[in-house]
């Protein structure tokens, strides 16, 4: 039995485990106002993964098309989004509380060590929007397995 894809337990499969890897960025945005403009703003660019209330608040989380582009172009491109919103969406990312750049990042049983490198230039460019970078690292999946049949009590079988 071995892991596959995505972590889970793969016995059909016969690979070893898959590696850790870069996902994605996501934009992660937490406000006291409604983000919907803000969202449609960026238009169809966009992946909403979700915006409404969250945790007494209001969340937006949106995504690129990754398609194998690292880490470092993926937050310039979200970074390119937000520069050119018009003046009332970008007001709502101005008063937002929290507008953060997550790099996902889904954990494998190898290689040792994972890197992913931001240049300065577009860590600068998250900063001068307000932004911060967050950095999630996600486990590896391990499907349950069969439970095994326990003995009876008195250990006998009938």
């Amino acid at each position: 039995m071995t892991l596959g894809r995505m972590g889970k337990i793969d016995s059909d499969k016969g690979k070893g485990p898959y590696p850790t890897h870069f996902c994605n960025v996501d934009l992660d945005i937490f406000s006291r106002a409604r983000l919907e403009p803000l969202v449609a703003a960026f238009g169809d660019s966009v992946f909403v993964h979700y915006v409404g209330p969250e945790r007494g608040m209001f969340g937006a989380h949106v995504a690129l098309p990754s398609y194998g582009q690292s880490a470092d172009t993926l937050t310039r491109d979200l970074c390119r989004l937000v520069a050119r919103l018009p003046p009332g969406a970008r007001r709502l990312w101005n008063r937002a509380k929290r507008r953060e750049f997550n790099v996902g990042v889904e954990a494998g049983w190898e290689p040792h060590s994972h890197e992913i490198h931001l240049e300065e230039s577009t860590i600068e460019w998250v900063a001068r929007l307000g932004g911060s970078i967050v950095i999630t690292t996600y486990a590896p999946e391990v499907a349950p397995t069969k439970a095994r049949p326990t003995a009876r009590a008195g250990g006998r079988k009938k």
